[in-house]
């Protein structure tokens, strides 16, 4: 025993070994493969799934490697401190493969730092833990006493789960002489055994004849199982029944009703009575074939009582048997073949997804990754895949059935900041089936917009003689992107007022963008001020915009008028020593109002001129009157000297022209304002004083005579 345990130890190292080699070529190509055998316990050791990638375990960690299986069960897990491939569960290849011979399991490992898969096939190796078992431990047989030797009647095989060298290998009969075995095997089908009549049978010597069948495997140490064989030696019959056919064929679509009859089988018994009258059964037929079709012993037909699938079964293959009623019987193959209909939507998973992308990421980003499949054959299991119109993606065809959903162009957060991509596939069939998936992605910011000023420039007026500190205007300016980036802050610009700094007079709150006077401005000093307001985002690198404001500063009647002529040191007094007797005003005004500049002025000039033009005029008119009366004055004084004792009042002399000339004369004097300003009187009476004339003689001029109206 320790020499077989030995033997059978050195055949699993060797197994094993050939195993990792295998696994180690196949990884090198983006597949893994392993053999382990099956019922090994939970956590059970299958492969260096790191050592085979080529990865150290902290790449490991770091790459975020994981195993999906797509099974419904989970097998396999991953050990996130080794690397190696473990069992998730007990296997038993029998439940997991019964209807297969080579039993094996997929699963993928995905990198989801690299976006890369790697396929793991794992084949369960069978282990001889069952033994073989007829499904009845005691079988009866009925033989007519004519039956022929040499005739060979079928039994009922064994079933052994197990595969290969553990499977069923070979019957053995004993207990009687009159009977043989003998055993059928065809091309990949499992042995057959058949009782031949090896001689004569005498009913009236031995009516009972009891066998006992063994079926061995051929595991190590071989198991074996027994069935019971009873022959019951029966009267004459001579005729057996014979069906229509040898084999019958019937095609069936996967979607035919429950209850729906397939095929009927016919056998014919030339006998009469009880030995004419046939009975049908099924002789050999699978598990789960017998849990699909029923089979009417009266009639012969062959009805569905489950559902068809072409995906787990395509075809079925059944032996009937007809016997009459003298256990004389026929045998038929019947072969259903199940053909498919498009009765399977696609199958969409999102393998690994980013949930978060930058909106500067650059066109063929990959943000999700795809797995699609369809259990339908042929033009039913192809499998196209396409987006949802209108997002700025699309879809890439990745290793095998997987598909990498990936960027077309750059995103732009503030058009659009969240995407539910929806992936459709759709099948072959007519008419198709369809699903779908979601990939809902984050768009995340990046600072590409500098802020934008509510207006292109500002404009404000302000009174002179304001309160330091008051409020201005505010600027307002957005940023479109978001968080950080779309916070804004405002500063001054640079610059200068009347050779002082520009922050002496305004300021501008860093948070509001509101703008303060922090001084009183003086119209007479400052008319308006021109500034830049910059606001900043804070983003890294900042961005940011400029705009102008202009500050117009309002007068205010803020000055009284001043006298500029004569200074304050001259006195009345003695510019009438001098023969000035008037005074000079001239408004000394700095509003705004008041000062009409050079236009003004040159109308004041013009003025001045005509008002001087015309009174010249009516003096030389006065003068030629004057004049004129003089002389006639003076002929009668000639003539008759009638004119002696006239007052001398009554004639102006040359002295008396001049006083009047004086009396009527205006001083005009332009200062360095009088052009800004109109010439203004400021007293109550006349603008100049008159110079008196002199005094009359004490005695007539003895030249002129006495007035006649005297």
């Amino acid at each position: 025993a320790m020499c077989v345990a030995g033997r059978r130890w050195g055949r699993r190292e060797r197994a094993l070994l050939w195993g990792v080699l295998v696994a180690a070529w196949e990884a090198a190509w983006g597949q893994l493969r392993y053999s382990v055998p099956e019922e090994l316990p939970k956590g059970s050791f299958v492969g260096d799934v790191a050592k085979d990638l080529g990865l150290q375990l902290p790449q490991l960690r770091d790459r975020g490697v994981r195993i999906l299986d797509r099974g419904r069960t989970p097998y396999f897990g991953l050990h996130g401190e080794t690397g190696h491939l473990v069992t998730a569960e007990r296997i038993d290849r029998e439940q997991l493969c019964r209807l297969v011979e080579q039993c094996v399991l997929r699963c993928e490992v995905i990198m989801e730092g690299e976006m890369q898969v790697y396929e793991i096939e794992v084949e369960i190796t069978d282990v001889n833990d069952n033994t073989p078992s007829f499904k009845d431990e005691e079988m009866q047989l009925r033989m007519s006493e004519m039956t022929t030797p040499g005739l060979r009647f079928p039994l009922r095989d064994a079933r052994d789960p197990d595969s290969g060298s553990n499977s069923l290998q070979s019957y053995e009969l004993s207990g009687d002489d009159h009977f043989s075995l003998a055993v059928q095997a065809g091309p990949g089908e499992d042995p057959r055994p058949e009782l031949v009549l090896a001689k004569a049978l005498d009913r009236e010597e031995a009516a009972l004849h009891e066998l006992v069948l063994r079926a061995i495997d051929g595991g190590e140490p071989a198991r074996t199982g027994t069935a019971r064989i009873r022959v019951l030696v029966l009267d004459a019959n001579d005729n057996a029944p014979v069906f229509s056919q040898a084999e019958y064929t019937v095609r069936v679509a996967e979607d035919v009703p429950v209850g729906s009859t397939l095929v009927t089988v016919t056998a014919t018994d030339a006998d009469e009575g009880l030995n004419g009258h046939v009975k049908y059964s099924f002789h050999k037929i699978s598990d789960r074939s017998s849990e699909i079709f029923n089979l009417d012993t009266e009639t012969g037909e062959i009805a569905l009582k489950d559902g068809l699938d072409f995906e787990e079964i395509s075809s079925h293959k059944l032996e009937v048997q007809a016997r009459d009623g003298g256990e004389l019987f026929d045998t038929a193959k019947v072969a259903i073949t199940v053909t498919d209909v498009n009765d399977n939507a696609p199958e969409l998973t999102v393998s690994s997804v980013l949930s978060a992308i930058s909106e500067d990421a650059p066109s063929g980003t990959v943000v999700a990754l795809l797995h699609v499949q369809d259990r339908d054959s042929g033009t039913n299991g192809e499998v196209r895949c396409s987006l949802d119109g209108g997002v700025p993606f699309q879809l890439r065809s990745s290793r095998g059935s997987y598909y990498s959903v990936v960027t077309s162009r750059e995103l732009d957060r503030e058009e659009v900041s969240e995407y539910n991509v929806t992936v459709l596939a759709a099948d072959g069939g007519s008419p198709a089936l369809r699903s779908s998936a979601v990939v809902a992605l984050r768009v995340l910011d990046v600072n590409d917009n500098a802020p934008v000023f509510a207006e292109a420039h500002y404009s404000a007026r302000v009174a002179e003689n304001n309160a330091a500190g008051a409020l201005v205007l505010r600027v307002q300016a957005t940023d479109a992107d978001w968080g950080q980036n779309a916070r804004v802050r405002y500063r001054l610009g640079e610059g200068r007022v009347r050779g002082a700094a520009l922050s002496s007079y305004v300021s501008v709150e860093a948070e509001t963008g509101a703008l303060y006077a922090l001084r009183s401005f003086d119209y007479e000093e400052v008319r308006e001020v021109w500034l830049w307001v910059r606001a900043e985002d804070g983003g890294a690198p900042a961005l940011s915009s400029n705009v102008s404001v202009r500050l117009v500063i309002v007068d205010e009647n803020d000055n009284a008028p001043q006298v500029l002529y004569p200074p304050p040191a001259s006195s009345p007094s003695s510019g009438a020593a001098a023969g000035w007797s008037g005074v000079e005003l001239a408004p000394r005004w700095a509003e705004a109002g008041a000062l009409a500049g050079g236009r003004l002025t040159r109308w004041l000039v013009v003025a001045v001129a005509a008002v001087s033009c015309l009174f010249l005029a009516f003096l030389l008119l006065l003068l030629a009157l004057r004049l004129r009366r003089w002389r006639r004055s003076q002929l009668p004084a000639a003539g008759s000297g009638a004119w002696r004792g006239v007052p001398a009042s009554h004639f102006v002399g040359i002295d008396g022209v001049r006083a009047f000339l004086h009396s009527y004369s205006h001083e005009v004097s332009l200062t360095a304002d009088s052009r800004k300003g109109p010439l203004r009187s400021s007293g109550a009476s006349s603008c100049c004083d008159t110079l008196p004339a002199r005094p009359p003689p004490a005695e007539p001029s003895p030249l002129l005579g006495e007035d006649p109206a005297a």
